[in-house]
């Protein structure tokens, strides 16, 4: 891609894409983002120093019917590439349907649909960015003698993904997946644009802007951060899971623009598996002002319990496709304990 080329980022007031953005725009993409108001937006165009290559469109609600049409009326035959990055992630819901599920499946449908209609002959890529949850279903996840691997597909149907918000969520991203895919097949005559999808673990690392930290955070970041503020003695629920620092998602993002090889391809990132056991130990092992002042667990013993406890995950097609190193555990965690400790510290 020549670097004139316009990307379009949904969702770009979020946790990864506000990563993305600025990737692009140090690449020298030229970036029209999406945020749900003028307020977001404005934001946003001020913490990038109103960059020229940035501008910044109003999709109040991704669910609704043609949500992204007049952006593409507006920009269509400019934008070259769409990356996908808006879905709800939270579990504050018991109306599954209505907040999780019908949400990310009708935005992926809408701005296919919007793309058809206006930019038919100008989009040439589009990149969707899934999760593992689409990969594998919550339950699955404890499976010891599972592997997961880039043709993996979470089993979990409409009904059954209603169980809890969890297996929700995690439904909501297999199937507004499976729209794209769907989507691309249907119509493969009436559009030029190949597919991707990018499907990350838990997402970890630094926010892109610390005072993002100010007003609430992702829910991967949730994890760190109540590690943070445990209590020494107390207990922490054991979270585990395959991980990946922010910055290696976005990063994969502008490989998955760049290198033929990743078309139609699903990226399944992640560097290895983690549990909240093994980062509570980086943070007493890294953080002399934690040390003795937040809960300890059982050290030591995060690899044992991830033997048990885990389903593996083989992306080696995925590292080699991307051909680039991800973060390890501990760097991913120091610098994402380092930044909410300094935010704390300023507060």
């Amino acid at each position: 891609m020549t670097t004139d080329t316009t990307v379009f980022v949904s969702g770009a007031t979020g946790f990864i894409a506000l990563h993305i953005v600025n990737d692009l725009l140090k690449a020298g993409y030229t970036v029209i983002g999406s945020g749900r108001s003028q307020e977001k937006n404005d934001g946003l165009l001020k913490k990038f120093n109103n960059n020229p290559k940035l501008s910044m469109e109003i999709v109040e609600d991704i669910a609704a019917p043609n949500a992204f049409d007049e952006v593409f009326k507006k920009h269509g035959k400019e934008i070259k590439i769409v990356l996908h990055t808006a879905s709800p992630f939270h579990f504050e819901t018991t109306n599954f349907e209505k907040d999780l599920l019908t949400p990310a499946v009708n935005g992926t449908q809408s701005i296919l649909e919007a793309i058809k209609k206006y930019a038919a002959d100008t989009v040439e890529k589009v990149i969707v960015t899934s999760s593992t949850a689409a990969l594998v279903t919550p339950t699955d996840m404890n499976k010891e003698d599972l592997v997961i691997t880039e043709e993996s597909w979470n089993k979990d149907t409409w009904d059954s993904c209603q169980a809890n918000a969890v297996a929700a969520y995690c439904g909501s991203k297999k199937f507004a997946e499976k729209t794209a895919w769907e989507f691309l097949k249907e119509n493969k005559s009436s559009v030029k644009f190949t597919l991707s999808t990018i499907n990350p673990g838990f997402v970890f690392g630094p926010q892109m802007f610390a005072d993002s930290l100010k007003h609430g955070i992702n829910t991967s970041s949730g994890i760190v951060s109540e590690l943070i503020h445990s209590k020494v003695g107390g207990e922490f629920y054991n979270y585990c899971g395959p991980f990946i620092d922010v910055r290696d998602v976005s990063k994969a993002h502008l490989v998955a623009i760049e290198k033929p090889e990743c078309t139609g391809q699903r990226l399944v990132l992640s560097e290895g598996l983690f549990c909240c056991q093994e980062i509570v130990d980086i943070l007493n092992e890294e953080f002399p002002q934690l040390k003795g002042k937040i809960a300890t667990g059982e050290p030591a013993t995060g690899p044992s319990f991830l033997e048990k406890n885990s389903c593996k995950f083989d992306n080696s097609k995925t590292k080699k496709l991307l051909g680039f190193q991800f973060y390890n555990l501990k760097d991913c965690i120091v610098d994402t304990a380092a930044q909410m400790s300094e935010v704390q510290n300023e507060a």
